[in-house]
């Protein structure tokens, strides 16, 4: 549906954006990585910048002191904009990057993610901080599986790198028979009815588990 394909182009943006910051650096401790979490405050995160700033202010090199307090700064600005924490949370990324060509760039990026973001950062470093942001790449939907050999079956549900076990269990399936004649073929006849129960008691207990009697779609 349409709001799929929003989802799949806002997690291809994020990941061009990760690709982009994790791989900037710069010079010095100058580069912030901010991330407000649904329901906080921009107030709290001001005064929280306020601190910081007169922390930063007793940094002895000339330089750094700059840079750092430059970064602090464009982030209190760039709060401003802001009179609430978006519904989604706030992510801020401030900060002088060196570029390919040796130049300083200045970066500052703010967007709200287009799902929640149940993160709380503040790092000021040589570069930007993109890990929380990998949660948001995460894909909602859960999947069932089914695990079936010789010796049992295993059901689970895979939802992002969250694997969940349902319910497993063992089976003895008789094995190939060598001798010939009349008890070959009655084994075989035994092992096939055998082999017919597991799958059968297989695809029981997946209807039960992974398929919503109401509807007969998976649940």
């Amino acid at each position: 549906g349409e709001g799929e394909d929003d989802a799949h182009v806002q997690m291809w943006k994020v990941k061009q954006l990760i690709r982009k910051l994790s791989a900037a650096r710069g010079n010095g401790t100058s580069m912030i990585s901010l991330i407000i979490p649904p329901g906080d405050q921009i107030s709290r995160v001001q005064k929280m910048l306020g601190d910081e700033f007169g922390t930063a202010s007793n940094i002895k090199s000339r330089v750094t002191r700059q840079s750092v307090l430059s970064a602090i700064t464009s982030t209190q600005q760039k709060l401003k904009i802001y009179t609430r924490v978006p519904p989604n949370g706030l992510v801020v990324y401030c900060g002088m990057i060196i570029t390919e060509d040796g130049k300083p760039k200045k970066v500052n990026i703010d967007f709200e993610p287009y799902k929640p973001i149940n993160t709380s950062l503040y790092l000021c470093d040589n570069k930007f901080h993109t890990e929380a942001l990998d949660e948001l790449l995460r894909d909602d939907d859960t999947f069932g599986f089914i695990i079936m050999d010789g010796n049992g079956c295993l059901f689970g549900t895979l939802c992002g790198s969250n694997r969940t076990i349902l319910h497993k269990f063992t089976v003895d399936l008789p094995k190939k028979h060598g001798r010939g004649g009349q008890s070959a073929l009655r084994f075989a006849r035994l092992r096939l009815e055998k082999r017919k129960n597991y799958i059968r008691k297989v695809a029981e207990i997946a209807q039960q588990l992974l398929i919503d009697n109401s509807t007969n779609l998976p649940n």
